[in-house]
């Protein structure tokens, strides 16, 4: 611990070098030149790195997606670190301007969850300097894509077969709040055009007016909303009112010309996110049902799915599990708890695959995405040692 304490200022200048990138997706921006700073860091400390470029998962969706996977041991088995280094657009271009108070460093992705890639590193450097023995590896891969439900990162690594492989356990840093996630939730995100013809104000009945349409398409899916809100889940969550599923309506939308312009086209979104209780398929289809109800009567519309991802869930009782818990009792004196995170977690593509994956980090959940973005640079120290102790348990010789 105290190897790590005396290593908060590198700590810092590494996260502040990855702050200044501005890795924003959508729409997929500075992967290479971000890339390129991790992949030199991890060389100059001695990592083995391998640098993967992976397919485009489409047009127009930014810089080509770059993986990277760095390992440290040998052996058949292997523990996953896991991060993602792209981040979410900012409000302002001085988000991209790391700042510093006292502890706290301040910036676009500080939090979630670049302050996570140098905890993970740091873990793994501390073990190397220590001369640890372990009876396997650490596979630190870095990926991008995440923040757009990760084709071109991780889901295109589980396709070539690369995720997971060996794998004994998945640690993963995103901000937990203090908390150990088990269970995450699924999703689907459909954009929804609806289509009417446009005419001058005055002439309106030549037009058909696409808003008073979107208005009906709406009110439709306001009947599955309740339903589907009525449902909970029986994992723990922080809220007691975060148990419902959730059908949100509206994150986005838009449409229209001009105000004394009869709207030809009018959007929307909707994001449903779907507990690990229940069926995803058939969570899909009634969505997809009830615009099709609103086709059969009369609506001209069109809708896409730009993102789906499965709920996933791993017991308490796994191995790695319990040695994390008490890895993190061990470093913070606190018994931690488990708990569904309320959105995706890329926990997912390994738990496919039969890994047990958890997700650990530094940062509080409710300042990732935010204007005042940050990170307590004493967290990423705690979490670096919470990973290096049960990284050691866990490949103990």
């Amino acid at each position: 611990m105290e190897w790590l304490r005396q290593r908060e200022e590198e700590m810092a200048a590494l996260l502040s070098e990855l702050v200044t990138i501005p890795t924003e997706n959508p729409p997929g921006k500075n992967y290479r030149a971000c890339t390129d700073f991790l992949e030199k860091t991890l060389q100059r400390v001695g990592l083995e790195c391998e640098r993967l470029e992976a397919d485009q998962p489409r047009e127009g969706s930014g810089e080509k997606p770059i993986c990277l996977i760095a390992s440290h041991g040998r052996g058949e088995s292997v523990l996953y670190f896991h991060g993602h280094y792209d981040v979410v657009p900012a409000q302002s271009r001085e988000q991209f301007k790391p700042s510093r108070k006292d502890h706290f460093l301040f910036g676009r992705g500080s939090c979630d969850m670049k302050g996570g890639i140098a905890a993970m590193l740091y873990a793994i450097l501390a073990l190397k300097d220590c001369g640890a023995e372990l009876n396997g590896r650490i596979a630190l891969t870095l990926v991008p894509n995440e923040e757009t439900g990760g084709e071109g990162g991780s889901a295109w690594l589980a396709a070539q077969g690369r995720l997971g492989r060996g794998g004994i356990g998945m640690l993963l840093a995103e901000p937990t709040s203090g908390v150990l996630w088990n269970a995450n939730r699924g999703a689907i995100s459909l954009h929804v055009r609806v289509l009417g013809k446009s005419a001058h104000v005055g002439l309106q009945h030549q037009g058909e007016n696409s808003f008073e349409k979107m208005v009906q398409v709406v009110q439709g899916l306001q009947e599955l909303k309740q339903q589907v809100e009525q449902k909970t889940t029986g994992y723990n969550i922080g809220a007691d009112q975060a148990r419902h599923s959730i059908l949100m309506l509206g994150g986005q939308s838009g449409g229209s010309a001009n105000f004394n312009v009869v709207p030809e086209e009018c959007w929307f979104t909707i994001d449903r996110r779907i507990n690990p209780e229940e069926d995803m398929e058939e969570e899909k289809s009634k969505i997809v049902a009830a615009l099709e109800s609103c086709r059969r009567e009369g609506i001209r519309l069109e809708w896409e799915v730009f993102q789906e991802g499965r709920s996933s869930a791993c017991s308490e009782e796994e191995p790695l599990g319990k040695v994390l818990a008490q890895s993190v009792q061990a470093v913070t004196g606190e018994v931690p708890r488990f708990e569904l995170c309320p959105g995706l977690l890329e926990t997912r593509f390994y738990a496919a695959k039969g890994v047990p994956a958890y997700a650990y980090g530094p940062g509080m959940l409710s300042v990732a995405h935010g204007p005042n973005e940050y990170v307590d640079l004493r967290k990423i120290i705690d979490c670096a040692a919470i990973y290096a102790l049960t990284a050691a348990e866990m490949m103990h010789p």
